[in-house]
């Protein structure tokens, strides 16, 4: 590991809380491909499948905010703990429902109660924001974490299918629901680490979302999200088209691992300037990236032309999440990353609809248009929002990513 990386580990406790945040996240990547699995598997219904997985989409992407503002209240170890248990309970009914063949609409009841998981990516990048804030080793923080996401969602799902296509239908939710349960105790059991509450700021003045700023950055990831949907939907589609629909999941895979590598690059440098052009620069390479896929004519050129759209991914959210700091008061900075997120997972389930349609319609190539339009929507949203990306007014002028060398060394031998 290199050195920026190295010294972002020196702090006390940081690779505990984010083992420990790893763990807890994989069930983002392993709960709704799991319930898809195992209910296609047992049913063989589809669209139930589809149904519930989207329920929970949206479950989570009302309750998750609500999760974290009350975090940011009262800390994370009084809110996570009841949260994951409220999850965990929920993926036991569902899976003692599909075990018993409860009727249809207990399964819904179950999804909607998982929509409580909490977001421990924006619970790790919180604790990280307390120890590394303003200095240049957050950003190298950021890019660190966006690497673990990539990862979650190269391993997780291969996991959950796995375990529920070799082992027993119900065994990837259940692994899912067990990784988030200990994930939380872990995470919370580190109490040196944790942000400190703020009972009454982060109550007054309303929602984090009440910011301009970031409700430009959520319809911007609204749109991305529909990026990520569309093109894994398109992508199995086409692979199954050509007959080889087991290869869809390996592509996928060089996808997000283009997104890993350029998340451990991009934490290698210092980059200048503010951090609002640098998101519009990392939207509109987003949107171009999404231009060869239109071109498509075989499982090799998609591979190819899947990593280098990747490349953008990690860059774009490590800046995302350096502009939230700006954009929200640090006693709303858990509730404002969630956001982002819950922009993401919405768009996802509308950008995965939207091009299941065009797929029945038109054929898995038509749907790579899908994505393409949404990247274009995407840079819409954020040159029209661009002059909304201004600091919270507790923020004290336009931060950028770089930082007075001085200053640094200063506060570095103040802690030693």
């Amino acid at each position: 590991m290199s050195s920026p990386y190295r010294a972002i580990f020196a702090a006390p406790g940081t690779k505990g809380f984010s083992a420990a945040g790893f763990i807890g996240r994989l069930p983002l990547s392993m709960l709704g491909i799991g319930i898809v699995t195992m209910i296609s598997q047992v049913t063989g219904r589809y669209g139930l499948a589809g149904a519930l997985s989207a329920t929970l989409a949206m479950s989570g992407a009302v309750m998750g905010p609500q999760v974290s503002r009350l975090v940011d209240r009262h800390g994370q170890r009084r809110v996570l703990r009841p949260a994951a248990a409220v999850t965990v309970m929920a993926v036991a009914g569902l899976l003692l429902c599909v075990v018993w063949d409860a009727p249809d609409w207990t399964l819904f009841v179950f999804a909607v109660m998982a929509g409580a998981t909490p977001s421990l990516g924006a619970m790790v990048r919180a604790r990280w924001a307390v120890i590394h804030h303003g200095t240049p080793a957050m950003h190298t923080a950021y890019s660190f974490e966006s690497v673990v996401d990539e990862v979650c969602f190269i391993v997780g799902p291969i996991l959950s299918i796995g375990l529920c296509t070799v082992w027993f239908p119900e065994a990837g939710p259940l692994l899912a629901a067990v990784f988030l349960a200990v994930g939380t105790f872990l995470l919370t059991a580190q109490r040196s680490t944790e942000p400190v509450p703020h009972p009454t700021a982060s109550h007054s003045g309303g929602s984090a979302l009440r910011s301009p700023g970031l409700q430009v950055l959520v319809t911007t990831f609204a749109c991305t999200g529909a990026i990520f949907g569309s093109v894994e939907v398109a992508t199995v589609a086409f692979a199954d088209e050509l007959g080889h629909k087991a290869a869809a999941s390996l592509v996928l895979a060089v996808y997000a691992f283009g997104s890993c590598v350029a998340g451990l690059a991009f934490g290698l440098f210092r980059l200048k300037g503010p951090a609002s052009r640098g998101f519009l620069v990392g939207v509109c390479v987003m949107a171009v990236s999404m231009i060869p896929l239109l071109l498509v004519g075989n499982l090799w050129f998609l591979a190819v032309a899947l990593f280098v759209a990747g490349l953008s991914i990690a860059p774009t959210m490590v800046i995302t999440m350096a502009l939230v700091e700006q954009l929200v008061p640090r006693a709303k900075l858990t509730e404002g990353m969630t956001w982002v997120s819950t922009g993401i997972t919405v768009g996802v389930a509308l950008g995965a609809s939207v091009s299941g349609w065009v797929i029945d319609s038109s054929g898995a190539e038509a749907a790579y248009a899908v994505p393409a339009a949404a990247g274009a929507l995407a840079v819409v949203v954020a040159v029209l929002g661009f002059r909304r990306l201004r600091p919270a007014p507790e923020q004290e002028g336009p931060r950028t990513y770089e930082h007075d060398e001085h200053d640094e060394r200063i506060r570095r031998e103040g802690v030693a």
